[in-house]
């Protein structure tokens, strides 16, 4: 299993447990993807930065504890530049060797006002620049098919805006979760046309619960068509039913983002298995 390439890189995202019962969770969920061999999983920052300790505890223990290779995220939120400068010696410390640099959200959320502190940054292309100057790291950053919240969705300043960090080392970019498989091809297309060749790995959230997918959908500016929302008509609440229509809709995502040639496919996976192994079967990304 451990030896079988793919083409499309196969990544995971998990956030951290906020009890002892959603880190027995996580663990689980994690060593049933574990036999997949992923190409790497990431951890992600709560709004404001609010998990930022349990986020560098989890991604140490999942270095130590499994063979997979492990992104790290790291956020500008709340945290001084020598702050900054001491969790990327941790991480490198622990053994990480990748991190995903981003501004982070405010307090309140993407569509929050953005509240600075002193001697912190403001932007993620500050974040990169340290992260590059430290050494070390292979340095991702975030992109976003449908606009970024803080741009007014303006895809010709978000893509300024990835530019700038790739000119000052970032390697890859990781996508917002989106549904509509021409956005990424837009964004890619005309990263390209600036001469662009910052890899876009893209995201895809497997849809398990509608009132979870609607709360997350509002916070992070990701659209979602009529089309999608009328799929799941007929079927109500029923659990197993909203799953299987949410694997077939990302697997059908995933299938054209392949033949696009996507560099990788990544999963948002909430802490949970079940989906994300079917879609990652069904996309030939395992065996």
């Amino acid at each position: 299993m451990s030896n079988y390439r793919r083409s499309t890189t196969f990544s995971l995202e998990f956030f951290p447990p906020k009890d002892e019962a959603g880190e027995s969770r996580l663990w689980l969920a994690l060593t049933q993807l574990q036999s997949l061999a992923p190409d790497f999983v990431s951890v992600t920052y709560g709004a404001g930065g609010s998990t930022r300790d349990r986020t560098i505890k989890v991604t140490k223990e999942i270095t130590a504890r499994t063979s997979i290779p492990t992104v790290a995220h790291l956020t500008c939120v709340g945290s001084t530049k020598a702050e900054l400068i001491e969790i990327l010696n941790q991480y490198k410390a622990a053994g990480i060797k990748s991190i995903l640099a981003l501004r982070g959200d405010p307090v309140g959320g993407p569509r929050s006002d953005w509240q600075g502190i002193a001697g912190g940054f403001d932007h993620a292309d500050q974040l990169v620049e340290l992260a590059v100057q430290l050494g070390g790291f292979e340095v991702g950053v975030a992109a976003f098919p449908d606009g970024h919240p803080a741009s007014g969705s303006n895809l010709n300043a978000d893509i300024d805006v990835l530019i700038r960090k790739e000119e000052l080392g970032a390697s890859f970019a990781t996508t917002q979760f989106f549904f509509e498989v021409d956005k990424w091809q837009k964004l890619v297309e005309r990263l390209a046309k600036r001469g662009s060749i910052l890899p876009i790995i893209a995201g895809i959230l497997p849809i398990t619960n509608i009132n979870q997918l609607t709360r997350m959908v509002e916070l992070s500016g990701t659209q979602l068509s009529p089309a999608i929302l009328k799929r799941f008509d007929k079927v109500g609440d029923n659990s197993a039913e909203v799953k299987k229509i949410g694997i077939e809709i990302a697997t059908e995502l995933g299938e054209n983002l392949i033949s696009l040639k996507a560099p990788g496919i990544h999963f948002y996976t909430m802490n949970s298995a079940e989906s994300t192994v079917a879609i990652a079967k069904n996309l030939g990304l395992v065996k």
